[in-house]
């Protein structure tokens, strides 16, 4: 049988641990560049294992500094701590408590997950060459708290030779790690369209430029960017997640098609 490395059995004695972190995290979740109470937990955290800690990093982030014993290149690690402006439709007891937002992309998990990390490295009696960031990142989600983190030298003071995160993925098997070469995860964009027609009334749509069917058109047309005009081995995804089409109320009540 293969000899398990100590840190195995040192992650097993953290399991509650890390679980309890994370539920902590899942019921009380903070939007981007709000993570006030997740940031004070993390570097409360960092700063009883020893290492030095910087708080305030790209607004709400966190960075921890574990210093090996002899010169060598920095390795950094990154997880996420914000969750998203979404009501939590779960009834577990550690369903989220705050109105409207809930971690619902594993934030919480990642959290919790480096936090683990650092104590198990923090733990490590072998001599260490280099030194590791731990990165607490806020406002991932489409508040470019990355940029605001690296602007704030988060790469710097040690620079940084090496970086690894990781995503959890619900589709994997407990147990099991993912990986690939080259982009994996892809970054995302927002696109708005606004479509200008001329009202009518909708007896008349001959006397109208009707902004509803144009709209669909265009929706249609969208899809054909990921179809026809990219690589099929590319992964790209286009989705339209809402659209308005005006104010006007029904006149009647309306009818269920079935």
């Amino acid at each position: 049988m293969t000899e398990r490395h100590p840190f195995y059995q040192a992650a097993l004695d953290m399991r509650a641990q890390l679980s309890a972190w994370r539920r902590d995290f899942h019921r009380n979740p903070e939007l981007g560049y709000e993570e006030n109470r997740t940031a004070g937990i993390v570097a409360d955290h960092l700063t009883r294992l020893g290492l030095e800690v910087r708080t305030g990093v790209g607004k709400t982030g966190v960075v921890g500094l574990l210093q090996g014993t002899e010169p060598g290149p920095t390795v950094l690690l990154r997880a996420d701590m914000d969750a998203l402006p979404i009501p939590d439709g779960k009834t577990a007891d550690y369903a989220s408590i705050a109105k409207g937002k809930a971690h619902l992309c594993g934030h919480d998990g990642h959290t919790a997950m480096l936090m683990t990390a650092a104590q198990l490295l923090a733990s490590c009696d072998a001599p260490r060459k280099g030194h590791i960031k731990f990165m607490f990142q806020p406002a991932e989600e489409g508040l470019a708290g990355a940029k605001a983190m690296i602007d704030d030298g988060v790469l710097d003071h040690p620079r940084v030779d090496a970086a690894f995160a990781l995503h959890v993925k619900p589709t994997i098997d407990t147990g099991r790690i993912g990986v690939g070469s080259g982009t994996f995860y892809a970054a995302a964009d927002r696109i708005r369209i606004r479509i200008i027609g001329r009202g009518g009334h909708a007896a008349a749509p001959h006397q109208t430029i009707d902004a509803i069917p144009i709209a669909a058109q265009v929706i249609t047309a969208l899809q054909t960017i990921a179809s026809r005009q990219t690589d099929p081995l590319d992964s790209v995804v286009v989705t339209i997640g809402q659209i308005q089409g005006g104010d006007s109320p029904p006149t009647s009540s309306p009818r269920r098609l079935n």
